[in-house]
């Protein structure tokens, strides 16, 4: 079967490898339909992801249909179209215990610590599958990995309707922060240096959008919230002045919540975060948060609208990822699809 690998950093290989089989009883084989390519498969291909190992075979963001199962799996079933949950845990640790496996001591991510999604065939325990409905296009079934990382985002910051909500960042995952902050029913304003990511984020709900290139963002913040600040800033650019900015702008007793994974110090004072009482929070992966997520995508109150951008056979999987090298403003989600 054909898989794309990553065996070293900047490079990119179709290989033929052997077709995996259902080897034990709570193992499912899926036929992959969709595999979105994310910021991070972008990382691992640059080697500046410092999570992932090589070689290896990307993918976590999954979409595809089950074709063999085994005998002790009860959940889904041959036929059924599923969305795969990338992460595996312990159960044992203190953030597992905790209720928080996405931070498990020996957390395993689908396509970065292990063999991913960018193949034709997988084989996966059924407790990482979700079934979704079959009449959902797979363009749409492929964004539910990225949706969780949004409904994460918005549950570590606790955001409640009525709120104000100010994002920072209007790529995918801003977009996904977005759609899962409007669906809680607060007010969302997003920021983002680029106009036509920002128009795109109107088209999606967005009530308010601000270019700091263009007019102070501060301000801006300032008279949208006559003066209270946002309730909770969501930091979708993880630079060290966009975490330094949420602090400022957030309002009294407000949450902030990063999702960088940036390594250089931020220079923050104590007083605004005391005197504030700010909650400050880090968001990664996802806890629980698939099975909501499925659910908005079977009911079409998630839907992508415009947020998968373009789409390449595996065979052109080097031409994939080389176009989001050369044309990052151009792509919001490219997936790769499989016959």
């Amino acid at each position: 079967m054909k898989a794309i690998q990553i065996p070293e950093a900047n490079r990119i290989e179709l290989l033929d490898v052997a077709e995996p089989n259902v080897e034990l009883e709570d193992e499912v084989k899926i036929k992959i339909k969709r595999v979105g390519i994310c910021g991070s498969d972008m990382h691992i291909y640059h080697g500046t992801n410092p999570l992932a190992t090589y070689p290896r075979i990307v993918g976590h963001e999954v979409a595809g249909e089950i074709v063999k199962v085994g005998s002790n799996v009860s959940k889904v079933a041959v036929g059924d179209h599923v969305v795969i949950e990338p992460i595996s845990y312990c159960g044992e640790c203190y953030a597992c215990k905790s209720g928080r496996p996405n931070v498990c001591e020996k957390v395993s991510v689908f396509g970065v610590h292990e063999d991913g999604g960018m193949r034709e065939f997988v084989v996966i325990p059924e407790g990482q599958v979700h079934k979704v409905d079959a009449e959902i296009a797979w363009d749409e079934a492929v964004m539910a990995e990225p949706y969780t990382i949004g409904a994460q985002a918005t549950w570590r910051g606790n955001v409640q309707e009525g709120q104000t909500v100010c994002i920072q960042g209007a790529g995918p995952i801003g977009i996904t922060v977005l759609k899962m902050a409007k669906l809680r029913g607060a007010t969302t304003i997003i920021s983002d240096l680029t106009n036509e990511r920002l128009e795109f984020a109107k088209e999606n709900g967005a009530d308010y959008t601000i270019n700091p290139t263009e007019e102070d963002f501060k301000e801006r913040i300032h008279d949208i919230t006559a003066g209270e600040g946002a309730n909770v800033v969501i930091d979708a650019v993880g630079m060290p002045s966009t975490f330094e900015l949420s602090v400022e702008v957030a309002s009294q007793a407000g949450n902030v919540v990063t999702l960088g994974f940036n390594a250089t110090p931020s220079s923050i004072a104590l007083m605004p975060i005391t005197k504030k009482e700010l909650t400050i929070t880090g968001s990664r992966l996802q806890t629980n948060q698939f099975g909501k997520v499925v659910e908005l995508i079977n009911t079409k109150q998630l839907t992508h609208n415009g947020l998968v951008t373009h789409r390449y056979h595996i065979d052109q999987a080097k031409e994939a990822f080389q176009f989001i090298e050369e044309n990052p403003d151009k792509v919001r989600k490219l997936v790769i699809e499989f016959a």
